[in-house]
């Protein structure tokens, strides 16, 4: 095997593109096998959740909700990843990773619930791989680590996957998970969403590295970029990175280049650090606008159809939250319950001081 100069490191990386902005398969060697039904549904998961997005964002103005973090734009990176596993396959996310839980099962009240700070908000169901969002950034990459080397000690063909932002790999955290994952060759999938900014820090002044992906190489593991703005490049990065992970040929550090329409948090003024070129110029490559352009073509999609999915969705964002709202108060008894199948003595007695 010839060695490879330092200097490919040195340089940027082209990301996979599949779906051109147009909505024209460019890349036909890597266009994921989908069916027509399947194509429907990334169209359906796409515009629910822009819809959902735009109905939260309004919720949590009104104070019904409690923290929450925009997703607009970023629709082929959640999606898309989640569309490419397995249902037992495990998913650990960042507090910006709602899509990916509720569309690998968790019930979308729920996720409003987690929101508003609810402890049954992280009641995940028996039948859903999932954690609750990880506030601390970088965290769930260590929990998805740990989640990984439990599949290899058991011999079961499982995936994890964990997310975070172009900000969370300038943490601690991941170094050691990608680190830890590679000695080990775990079923691990690191996937970060760049979408250029870590908050308000620009990406080139919170790291020298050109890519992401390039830190894969210091791991010994794989290093995959991506176009994040198109959902068939990233349902084909991540099913790839599972069937290596499967085969026990280790972990994948997939970089998605994305962008994020709406602000990072509903406390965030984005025109400060943001112009209005710079978003002009990403509207462009938006991917739902990619997607929709193709089914249209393929005769698979209509304007009747856009309309059909997001009246569903907001009916269906209006049904759950008010099922969150009406579930019943959280109190401080009820809290330590929550932690324990068996409540300790010592806190059985600190809960009489509550009650």
């Amino acid at each position: 095997m010839s060695k490879v100069p330092y200097e490919v490191y040195t340089e940027d990386v082209e990301a996979l593109t599949v779906l051109s902005p147009a909505g024209e398969v460019i890349n036909k060697d890597k266009m994921p096998a989908l069916t027509d039904d399947q194509l429907k549904e990334i169209a359906y998961r796409m515009i629910f959740t822009r819809t959902w997005d735009d109905r939260a964002v309004n919720l949590g103005r009104q104070g019904r909700l409690g923290f929450y973090a925009p997703t607009s734009g970023q629709e082929a990176t959640m999606v898309g990843s989640e569309f490419a596993l397995e249902k037992e396959d495990f998913i650990c996310p960042g507090y910006r990773d709602i899509p990916q839980l509720v569309w690998h099962g968790l019930p979308l009240h729920q996720a409003f619930l987690y929101s508003r700070g609810h402890q049954h908000g992280g009641e995940i169901p028996d039948d859903v791989s999932v954690l609750p969002p990880q506030i601390i950034i970088g965290a769930q990459i260590l929990h998805a680590t740990g989640i990984a080397m439990g599949f290899k000690l058991k011999n079961q063909k499982n995936v994890a996957i964990t997310y975070t932002g172009d900000g969370g790999s300038s943490e601690g955290d991941f170094y050691e998970g990608l680190n830890f994952a590679g000695a080990f060759k775990l079923p691990v999938i690191f996937f970060v969403q760049n979408n250029g900014y870590a908050i308000t820090t620009p990406f080139a002044k919170q790291t020298a590295s050109k890519s992401i992906a390039h830190k894969a190489v210091a791991a010994g593991i794989t290093g995959v970029k991506v176009d994040g703005m198109d959902i068939f490049a990233v349902i084909q990065a991540v099913k790839e990175a599972a069937e290596r992970a499967r085969n026990g040929e280790g972990p994948t550090l997939i970089e998605a280049v994305t962008y994020r329409f709406r602000p990072h948090s509903l406390s965030d003024d984005a025109s400060k650090y943001r112009t209005k070129e710079e978003e002009g110029e990403w509207s462009e490559k938006d991917p739902i606008a990619r997607v929709v352009k193709y089914l249209e073509s393929k005769g698979l999609w209509s304007d009747e159809d856009t309309q059909r999915v997001k009246d569903e969705a907001k009916a269906k964002v209006n049904e759950e939250i008010k099922l969150a709202e009406k579930t019943e108060k959280m109190t401080i008894s009820g809290l330590i319950d929550s932690m324990f199948e068996t409540t300790p003595k010592d806190l059985e007695e600190q809960k009489a001081d509550f009650e």
